[in-house]
């Protein structure tokens, strides 16, 4: 009976194991093809993976929700890529990196999160930009942290696509090959799909779905031993700042004292400014306030830099910002351009050659 027992036991811990593998792959493979167009590659960052920083490699981290993320362009032709491109074209000696760690609806309180997450990699720079995810202020906080979502990439670093491609896949197999339409019935917006799947349709729906939850209940069980407490954020003192801005100047504070913990030179960005009047006077109250505490809790000290692209985009001009926030290729590379003046000062790094803007 005992022997009985342990091959049962046995069979069950070998048919798991193959499906955690068989499922391994597939998400692999679905990371290499995502991580070229909108996706993040296997660790959780977009673009390709980087290899462990030597001396000589400068690395620039970015870091902030959808703008920083490139939403709307190819991981290319988002502003990380295109600032590591102007800084191999200004200073082509070093060679350089920026792995682009933003992700679409984080705000400010995910810098520091990220940076612990993305530790390993040793940026000697981290560039802060975010603050439209924000704008609400402190009367609705914006938490969002994607990556914790996944127990599995908290405990082993390790990002896993495939349980939203299975549900994205088979929501639009149950609805006429529309994402969005599925999207819009589950949140009750929009009109009532009227579209009725044929049995093929649903049984491979059914398929797509059930490959998912095997996934989910894998990670569920990870979740008992994860830990995603949050970091501690700058308290009340004399250089917080003020409502609205408390919670979004803390955690900037708590990034910044994280970076440099870490012996990385921090540039926090102002993003350029709103066309709407009322969200643009909303947009340079936020910045002035964090700009400001910047002054009073790290005055004096040049690791820490304040960088205003106000003027580098006019999100006004819908050729360069489509929706009037994410910017188009161009405009991305305009503001890489810009923010690589302010790489190399920091760096005490020469600037070489002054042609690299069109």
């Amino acid at each position: 009976m005992r022997r009985k027992l342990v091959f049962a036991i046995a069979a069950i811990v070998m048919a798991f194991g193959a499906t955690v593998l068989a499922l391994l792959g597939a998400d692999v493979l679905l990371h290499r093809r995502a991580e070229r167009s909108a996706g993040l590659n296997i660790w959780g960052y977009r673009g390709p993976t980087v290899p462990r920083r030597h001396a000589g490699q400068p690395r620039v981290a970015v870091l902030g929700g959808s703008t920083a993320f490139g939403y709307g362009v190819t991981w290319d032709e988002a502003f990380p890529a295109a600032l590591e491109r102007s800084l191999k074209a200004s200073s082509p000696g070093p060679q350089w990196s920026v792995v682009n760690l933003g992700y679409n609806n984080e705000g400010a309180y995910a810098f520091r999160f990220t940076l612990e997450d993305f530790a390993y990699l040793e940026p000697d720079v981290v560039i802060l930009y975010e603050g439209y995810n924000d704008m609400v202020g402190d009367d609705g906080r914006n938490t969002s942290l994607f990556r914790h979502g996944s127990p599995v990439f908290v405990l082993t670093g390790y990002m896993p696509i495939l349980p939203l491609v299975f549900h994205e896949k088979a929501m639009a197999l149950t609805h006429g090959g529309s994402i969005n339409a599925g999207y819009a019935e589950t949140q009750g917006a929009g009109t009532k799909v009227v579209f009725r799947p044929n049995l093929r349709e649903q049984a491979a729906a059914s398929t797509l779905e059930a490959a998912a939850m095997i996934e989910e209940s894998i990670e569920k069980q990870l979740s008992r031993v994860s830990n995603t407490s949050a970091p501690a954020t700058a308290g009340p003192g004399k250089d917080a700042c003020g409502h609205p801005w408390r919670h979004y100047c803390a955690s900037v504070a708590a990034a910044v004292d994280y970076a440099l913990s870490k012996r990385a030179k921090v540039i926090v960005a102002g993003q350029p400014r709103l066309a709407e009047e009322k969200s643009r006077v909303r947009q340079e109250d936020q910045l002035r306030a964090v700009r400001d505490m910047l002054g009073r809790r790290f005055g004096g000290n040049q690791d820490v830099r304040f960088v205003d692209l106000a003027h580098v985009v006019d999100l006004g001009d819908r050729s360069s910002a489509p929706d009037g926030m994410h910017l188009d290729a161009d405009s991305n590379r305009r503001v890489g351009e810009s923010l690589a003046p302010a790489v190399l000062d920091i760096l005490h790094l020469a600037r070489t050659e002054t042609n690299s803007s069109r």
